[in-house]
């Protein structure tokens, strides 16, 4: 009901839909059943996030078998493209607010030969596949800067009103955002994009509200990691004991147009999730949305048993000790810019 009840909902779909002949498989080359698809468009979500390290897991015509099969089931993909011709981009109309999105995914490039061609998961992709892939290399961040600048130019001409974009960045378990993510986040602040939405760390990081170093009036919402949604990442099977893995987040933020044409970030929140494993027919992997103002419900409305309960509580606390701080900062910042642009506006009128 949280998703559906957004006006347009995105995932992040990290694995390869390469079909059953090619065999499923988990880490650390993905392929999951198309179904994954049918279960995201079911649950409310728009559209998939399709960049990310391991795009191409199962080989360059899986690759775009992936694009091909999202695309075909009615959900939009970002971040891969069939082709160089496609945009790199995508603009929205949501409610009659133009949302520019952009989606990218960091890479690797070893000193062997191939400078100019793009790795992920360790992988050297296709030649061309720098058309239909967006990518980054965290320590060489000015091309990507320059051609974030140009789409964003591109964008604001075709009638972009409100900026996002999708990275998929940080480092593996790190429950704060390295020197790398911060960097390139305050240069997208100063580019102009207003919210930030990061992968990757399998973990849940901080939400942060930047200041734009060459337009102070500008700021950026930046969540740097959403943690994980549907994953096996137990705390039994992973070096890190601390139960980070389990958890997650559902990110909404709310745009709002004026009658002067003016479009506005009004508000921002977030819903902590908990992957809970059950174990009754086969495994299932259930995600728990952890309403704080239900938690009394979670048990009996989800089914919990008493120790699931408690393991839900514990993952919120782990959320809230991370974004809780930074949630509430932004959501003060904004609150106080709508009052002050009403009262403005009541005063003009």
């Amino acid at each position: 009901e949280y998703t559906n009840a957004a006006d347009f909902a995105v995932a992040n779909l990290e694995t390869t839909l390469a079909g059953a002949a090619r065999g499923y498989s988990g880490y650390p080359n993905f392929n999951c059943p198309d179904e994954i698809v049918d279960g995201a468009r079911n649950g409310g979500f728009d559209m998939l996030l399709t960049g990310n390290n391991h795009s191409y897991d199962t080989g360059e015509s899986f690759f775009f078998r992936t694009i091909e099969t999202v695309r075909s089931k009615g959900l939009q993909t970002l971040g891969t493209m069939l082709n160089g011709d496609e945009p790199k981009y995508a603009i929205e109309d949501i409610n009659g607010i133009k949302v520019g999105m952009l989606s990218y995914t960091y890479q690797g490039r070893p000193d062997n030969g191939y400078a100019n061609r793009v790795y992920l998961n360790g992988l050297l992709l296709h030649e061309g596949a720098e058309n239909v892939v967006n990518t980054f290399i965290p320590n060489n961040p000015a091309p990507f800067y320059a051609e974030v600048e140009s789409y964003i130019q591109q964008m604001r001409a075709e009638g972009a009103e409100a900026l996002v974009i999708f990275l998929h960045w940080g480092v593996e378990y790190a429950l704060t955002p390295v020197a790398h993510q911060t960097q390139i986040a305050q240069k997208l602040c100063d580019l102009g994009i207003d919210v930030i939405v990061g992968g990757h760390p399998h973990v849940v990081e901080p939400v942060a509200l930047l200041t734009s170093t060459v337009a102070p009036d500008h700021k950026t919402v930046c969540l740097y990691s959403m943690g994980n949604a549907v994953s096996n990442q137990r705390i039994a099977e992973m070096n890190l004991k601390t139960g980070h893995t389990e958890d997650g987040m559902l990110f909404s933020f709310t745009l709002n147009k004026y009658a002067d044409g003016t479009v506005e970030l009004e508000d921002a929140n977030i819903l902590p999730c908990w992957v809970d494993l059950r174990t009754t027919n086969g495994k299932q992997y259930v995600i728990i949305p952890l309403d704080a103002a239900l938690q009394s419900q979670w048990q009996t409305a989800f089914g919990l048993t008493d120790e699931a309960y408690e393991n839900a509580i514990k993952s919120y606390d782990r959320t809230q000790a991370l974004v809780g701080t930074g949630i509430a900062q932004v959501q003060e910042y904004l609150a106080g810019q709508k009052q002050q642009r009403e009262g403005t506006s009541l005063a003009a009128a």
